[in-house]
Formats: C-alpha cells, structure tokens, sequence
C-alpha cells in the first residue's frame, strides 16, 4: 500500500514539473515572439530610411552575396514558416 502511495506521489510530481516546464517554456516563447516583432519592425524603419535616402537595397545585397541566393540550413525551416 505504502508503494502504491509513493507512486502517485512521485506521479503527481511528475505531472506538476512538466505543467509547469510548459507554463515557463510558453511565456517564453511569447516574450521571444514580442521580441522579433520588435526586431522587425526596427528594421523595416531603417529599410524605409535607406530607401528614402536613395539606396538600392537590392543592389547592395548582391554585391554583398555576390549574387549568390541566401543559403538555408539543410532541413531547417525558415523562421517565418514556423510562426
């Protein structure tokens, strides 16, 4: 009896460690979400005043590529597919 008792304890403690792992790990993620959405929006200011200022954006990146494409992460999903 004293056995079973241990279990369902050692159960429940489980159970609250792992709610509570995603309680923290959710309002992390929203707080990491807030913060890209900050990030966007700062740079699409300074895209607007580049762009204001007569800089061609798009010439600039290709000859920082060199005309390469972006490279993706093999397998890896593009931030904004995620969200």
């Amino acid at each position: 009896m004293a056995a079973k008792k241990l279990n369902e304890t050692q159960k429940s403690e489980k159970l609250g460690f792992h709610k509570g792992s995603l309680a923290t790990l959710t309002k992390e993620r929203e707080e990491l979400a807030r913060m890209l959405s900050i990030v966007e929006q700062l740079m699409h200011m300074h895209i607007k005043e580049l762009k204001d200022l007569g800089v061609d954006l798009a010439a600039e990146a290709k000859k920082t590529n060199k005309g390469a494409p972006a490279k993706k992460l093999k397998g890896k999903k593009d931030l904004g597919e995620i969200l």
